[in-house]
């Protein structure tokens, strides 16, 4: 999606289409569990619209793994 790129009226579509390519079918092959992530807030943003899942910043991730119990 590259920032802002992908959510202008005259990229909407093509960005979809590339994110069809490889991103999307990918997260949809994995389960449930898994962690997706991804550091571009973009990029969180075309997964969640895409699949409806939820993709963590990296260091989201981290932060959680070092959370006490």
């Amino acid at each position: 999606m590259a920032g802002s790129f992908g959510y202008e009226k005259e990229n909407y579509q093509i960005s979809n289409q590339i994110s069809e390519l490889v991103l999307l079918p990918a997260i949809r092959k994995v389960s449930e569990a898994t962690i997706i992530a991804a550091s571009g807030t973009s990029c969180r943003h075309q997964i969640k619209d895409g699949v409806d899942r939820t993709a963590l910043h990296p260091i989201e991730i981290l932060f959680n793994a070092l959370k006490p119990v």
